[in-house]
């Protein structure tokens, strides 16, 4: 290196070297950021920071062996940024990346430049240094770069035919990072030795983080004024009047009766308030035996002011995971609306959840006479607020199968290891 390149290309090596520092440091202390992305964005600095550390250690080395061995590490790892970047790009798009030919074409383009580089190490076909370290290109120098040409051009037309199942910034923020280290390729190419490739790349990612954080941060926002609009949304619901007015009627007859019956009954009302009252406040999701409580609540008032008409099966071995508040209740209580009557037979309802290997299934079969749709009238039981709530909240999935024979509405709710 000459004495007139010696400061520039150490200011910015040096440049790449702490942004890469700064960018692992911003994605270890993101709080809300996904583990997945952060994952991504740690990949891509530790390999950035230490491809720019090995050339910085090759362009000022006094030792031949020392520069070949440090050039080798610091090309290995800058190409190696491509394939997680691919993978990342697929990720954001939705898609599985593991199996994709984007990826696996990746994965062999990879292969093909390591073994390049190999090849490099023990002839002069392509690069080598002099005993007196001194590089020099070889004839075949340009083979070395097809590669990673190709990776790029690769990156591109996956940019491009995923770019639907992209936000605006996430495509920006890509194709920023494409064309910055193609921008400073020409200009070292024009301007010879100066190192500008990598710190092209760390900026091109740490801009690629900047984007990240302000997706994080709207999204933040989005979820915060959905919360609040559900909320108001779940307030809006009223309870029915004359479920109320019916139930304090029948605890009243039950009194001179069966004072015991009607305790228990004034019991399971109160529980069935306070749990309606709370679920409104929830901001989050609740543990399921909340919700099975406020199910249980409802259900005993219902059996005792509709006696020998309706029967209620729990199978719930398997308890251990969380839901939005009002999600069982709600479909149990439209069986109950439209299943029970003097004049069909008597309605059996069964409740029972089950451990997956990915998730938990919980199901809700009764023998009425079909799925109604939902009215407004009834209580919290707007389906398409409660399957929103259910795949916002917790990625969860319900499907209803409905004939003259019964309804079964089942719900799956993911769980990660």
């Amino acid at each position: 290196m000459t004495d007139l390149l010696f400061l520039p290309n150490y200011s910015i090596l040096l440049i790449a070297i702490t942004l890469s520092f700064f960018g692992v440091v911003t994605t270890i202390l993101i709080q809300d950021a996904n583990k997945i992305d952060r994952r991504y964005f740690l990949i891509f600095f530790i390999l950035l920071g230490c491809s720019s550390l090995a050339q910085m250690v090759c362009e000022f080395s006094k030792s031949a062996l020392l520069s070949q061995v440090t050039l080798f590490i610091s090309s290995l790892l800058s190409s190696t940024v491509m394939v997680p970047l691919i993978s990342y790009m697929l990720h954001c798009a939705g898609k599985k990346w593991r199996t994709n030919p984007f990826f696996i074409t990746a994965i062999v383009l990879w292969a093909v430049y390591f073994i390049l580089l190999i090849v490099t190490q023990f002839t002069k076909i392509i690069y080598y240094y002099t005993p007196d370290n001194e590089y020099h290109r070889g004839p075949l120098y340009p083979l070395l770069l097809l590669p990673v040409a190709l990776f790029m051009l690769l990156n591109v037309i996956c940019l491009f035919i995923n770019r639907n199942a992209l936000t605006r910034r996430q495509r920006i923020a890509f194709l920023t990072y494409l064309l910055i280290p193609l921008v400073c390729l020409l200009l070292q190419i024009v301007f010879y030795g100066v190192l500008l490739i990598a710190f092209g790349a760390t900026m091109a990612v740490f801009y690629m983080l900047v984007c990240f954080l302000i997706e994080q941060s709207e999204k933040s926002i989005r979820r915060a004024e959905e919360n609040a609009l559900q909320q108001a949304s779940i307030q809006v619901l009223q309870m029915r009047p004359h479920f109320i007015c019916n139930t304090m009627m029948s605890i009243y007859y039950l009194i001179p009766q069966d004072a015991e019956k009607a305790q228990q009954v004034t019991l399971d009302f109160t529980t069935y308030l306070r749990n309606n009252f709370t679920a409104i406040a929830a901001p989050d999701t609740i543990p399921f035996e909340k919700e099975l409580e406020h199910t249980r609540a409802f259900l005993s008032v219902e059996m005792v002011r509709h006696e020998n008409q309706l029967f209620v099966d729990f199978d719930t071995p398997y308890t251990d995971f969380r839901l939005p508040p009002l999600t069982i209740q709600p479909i149990v209580e439209n069986a109950v609306v439209h299943g029970v009557s003097p004049d069909l037979e008597p309605l059996h309802i069964s409740i029972k959840t089950e451990k997956t290997d990915d998730g938990v299934e919980i199901v809700i079969r009764d023998n009425g006479g079909g799925f109604t749709e939902i009215n407004e009238d009834v209580p919290h039981t707007a389906l398409k607020n409660i399957t929103e709530r259910l795949k916002r909240q917790c990625d969860g999935t319900i499907t209803i199968d409905s004939s003259a024979d019964g309804t079964t509405v089942k719900l799956f709710i993911p769980q990660k290891e």
